[in-house]
């Protein structure tokens, strides 16, 4: 199980041997060696139980929370959303429900002198796939052979994180998940590392669609943002600023950002699941690659995608490694301030054997973490 030890405990010679530098006010680009060499000791290096529905998350516990303390007791450190606003006239996936949220008339009580508002949700709407969301590990499976598009699909073969089975997992079809479901999500508070592929990768544009991430860009980009000599940790967040965020429209017009999106190559999803982190989030609707008319059936996946699997990177992480996805991450002023580490909470909704759930991740960090760069010495905004 995750450790609960409380966030804000740490060791009296710890703190002590960081002395005035952990409270000071240059922006550092990373946690203390020291803290760091503390936290590394504290993370559990065993493998998950057998029947795990925990994931990655099971790195949770002591020695993050002395990097998340960390940043949380930094004094310019600021909270930067991480989410978008829901509405009606937001992007929608194209893979869910309508999502209309309709507002009830104000009602009052007779008797009383009370007056309140609600609203409810339309027929078919699908709230946890839509906007900032976290996917379950029980969002996907995988089967033992590729589908020849017979029906019925053989999803009693399916198989999840963990080797559980479909009559595990979702026994019959209108089962909620009765395994690794938004439910077993314990609350995600961690050390998190935001890398700006925008710069890196994209020269300064918003990477295309169908363009990768690859485990050498993940590497150029710490070395460019100053963290090359802390890396990526175990149970980190890695967030992905990619550009593709910049298009989020409400409302959406043009109907574009869902039609494609970048994403993680194939060898940067195994170099992050060797790294051990819980999740990854990015600022693209599907974490995998995704080039222009692969949607529509009019082109293929982007280059490099193992045959029979368009989404790759959801079969790795969600169903291999047991790594939570972040989908429609809000970057865009994180990246900016050059917020290149911070303490990222993340906190789903308990939804009894939802296959992901909708969240409002904030990222509390100092801005200008960047070697002479142009934040670093400005105080934090009020």
């Amino acid at each position: 199980m995750a450790n609960t030890t409380p966030l804000l405990r740490l060791p009296v010679a710890l703190v002590a041997a960081l002395g005035a530098g952990a409270l000071g006010t240059a922006a550092q680009a990373a946690e203390p060696q020291a803290l760091i060499r503390q936290s590394l000791k504290a993370t559990p290096t065993t493998p998950p139980p057998a029947g795990d529905q925990l994931g990655m998350a099971n790195l949770l516990g002591v020695g993050t929370n002395m990097r998340c303390s960390w940043h949380l007791s930094q004094p310019r450190s600021r909270t930067f959303e991480l989410s978008y606003v829901r509405s009606n006239t937001m992007p929608k996936s194209p893979f869910s429900g309508p999502y209309t949220q309709r507002y009830k008339p104000t009602s009052s009580l007779p008797g009383s002198i009370h007056a309140f508002n609600g609203e409810e949700y339309e027929a078919g709407a699908e709230p946890s796939q839509q906007a900032t969301q976290i996917d379950a590990l029980g969002h996907f499976a995988h089967l033992p052979q590729p589908w020849d598009g017979k029906p019925p699909a053989p999803v009693d073969q399916a198989r999840y994180y963990g080797g559980h089975s479909q009559q595990d997992v979702k026994p019959t079809p209108d089962s909620p998940l009765l395994k690794l479901g938004a439910d077993r999500i314990p609350p995600l508070i961690t050390s998190a590392v935001l890398l700006d592929a925008k710069a890196v990768v994209g020269g300064g544009s918003a990477m295309k669609a169908g363009q990768v991430i690859s485990a050498r860009d993940i590497d150029a980009m710490l070395r460019r943002q100053g963290l090359a000599g802390r890396g990526i940790l175990p149970g980190d967040i890695v967030f992905v600023y990619t550009g593709w965020g910049d298009g989020w429209k409400d409302p959406d017009t043009d109907k574009t950002y869902y039609a494609a999106a970048p994403g993680l190559a194939v060898d940067a999803a195994r170099y992050l699941t060797q790294r051990r982190i819980v999740a990854i989030g990015i600022d693209v609707p599907f974490i995998d690659p995704v080039p222009e008319g692969m949607l529509q059936g009019k082109a293929p996946p982007a280059a490099g995608t193992p045959p029979n699997m368009p989404f790759a990177i959801h079969h790795h992480m969600l169903t291999q490694a047991g790594i939570y996805h972040i989908e429609n991450a809000n970057l865009g002023e994180a990246a900016s301030q050059q917020v290149w580490t911070g303490c990222a909470i993340v906190l789903p909704l308990r939804t009894k054997g939802a296959a992901g759930s909708p969240i409002r991740p904030v990222l509390v960090g100092t801005p200008g973490q960047q070697r002479g760069g142009a934040l670093a010495n400005q105080p934090a905004p009020q």
